[in-house]
């Protein structure tokens, strides 16, 4: 058998039979991908998101690296991607992929629960002889649209067809993901992953009730915005050294297995946003060990917001810039009194080469707070955020 041809047969054996016991490594993935969500997060501000707005997809990013690993004959880009994810093997990055895959990103809206939709693509030059495992494992694990392109003379072409690809499966919502001359005549593959999601409060918020009120920026001064305000009973906790966290479900469906929900975590000190950013980076098992319990608010006021942020990776993921791969990112999230829609694409390419009176106020988010879209059985994060000024909304 050919030597890549056996490689590649035995990783498809170990989807198929993972080494690991099911709940070895599902307690085991638990815990790593909620600190690599958190690991990415601290990088992406770091790098390119310094007290700004912004918002990305682990799970979008997650899903395009397993792709690459699973089916490359790079071994040094496979074992990057492994480093990466803090994983030690193709067995724990498809154990975490089918899980997500089969709980977490289940269309529920049909059932009355919120709408997940995550779509996979690849585009392989069409000169090339594809290993027929590979094909069928991009095609039947990770249920991708497989297309064998003309990237040798008509690479243009088929970068406006994965922007076109990007536009559909996010209801126009992110028009390009590739952005001009990041497609050329070398480009050999590209992977890509589309995530939607739109979700309805389990409470929804009382539209007479917002007022703007006023969001403290970093520099002393405030921006008059549109403040949500409520006081339901909410999951809800406080009393943390330095931050508070506020848990605002989504509409369930019918599968008790899936728990979508909103968090906000909100530093004491108005500049206190990044030093809680790298504690919760730093500090394994952070978000599962900070869960709100269930208590009755006096009242809490969030703003409003919209928010778009596109970044390449290698300016924030140096562990993955190799001269022949690159990795774009886009995301955007809009938030409400009936609920969050948030979206995200991710793209490697590779080359041969009227307020209510209450007992006191809670939870005011009048300063720089982070946000996550989560799933709560499984922990997986699909979406990360912060709020700088949610005064500024994406440029038409």
């Amino acid at each position: 058998m050919d030597p890549q041809a056996k490689k590649q047969k035995l990783r498809t054996s170990e989807i198929a039979s993972p080494s690991l016991s099911k709940m070895e490594l599902e307690n085991e993935q638990k815990k790593k991908q909620n600190d690599v969500a958190m690991f990415l997060t601290e990088r992406v501000i770091s790098a390119v998101a310094t007290n700004s707005n912004f918002v990305f997809s682990p799970a979008s990013i997650n899903a395009v690296l397993t792709m690459v690993a699973a089916t490359t004959e790079n071994e040094t880009l496979r074992s990057l991607i492994f480093s990466f994810l803090r994983s030690s093997s193709m067995d724990e990055l498809n154990a975490v992929f089918r899980e997500v895959a089969t709980i977490v990103l289940d269309d529920g809206s049909e059932s009355g629960g919120s709408k997940v939709t995550s779509v996979n693509g690849v585009w392989v030059e069409q000169t090339l002889t594809i290993n027929p495992s590979s094909k069928d494992l991009l095609e039947n694990f990770f249920k991708a649209a497989f297309s064998q392109v003309d990237f040798l003379f008509k690479a243009e072409e088929v970068r406006k067809e994965v922007n076109s690809w990007a536009a559909r499966n996010t209801s126009d919502l992110i028009k390009e993901i590739l952005p001009p001359r990041s497609v050329s005549s070398y480009t050999t593959w590209i992977y890509g992953n589309a995530l939607y999601f739109k979700g309805a409060w389990e409470h929804k918020f009382d539209k007479s009730l917002t007022r703007d009120k006023e969001f403290q920026l970093l520099n002393g001064t405030c921006v008059s915005v549109p403040f949500m305000s409520s006081s339901r009973k909410r999951q809800y906790a406080s009393g943390y050294d330095g931050f508070k966290v506020l848990r605002l479900p989504f509409e369930q469906s019918g599968d008790a297995n899936r728990k979508l929900s909103m968090y906000f975590y909100l530093p004491d000190a108005k500049d206190g946003l990044d030093d809680l950013v790298k504690r919760m980076a730093s500090t394994s098992g952070f978000l599962d060990s900070y869960v709100p319990s269930q208590a009755r608010l006096g009242e809490f006021r969030i703003p409003k917001f919209k928010i778009e942020f596109g970044f390449e990776a290698s300016r924030a993921f140096n562990e993955l810039e190799l001269e022949e791969a690159r990795l774009f990112h886009k995301a955007c999230v809009e938030m409400d009194e009936d609920g969050a829609e948030a979206v995200a694409v991710t793209a490697r390419t590779l080359k041969c080469g009227a307020r209510r009176l209450s007992r006191e106020i809670d939870f005011v988010a009048d300063h720089p707070f982070l946000f996550l879209i989560r799933e709560d059985q499984t922990g997986t994060v699909l979406f990360v955020g912060q709020i700088f000024d949610p005064s500024k909304s994406p440029s038409a």
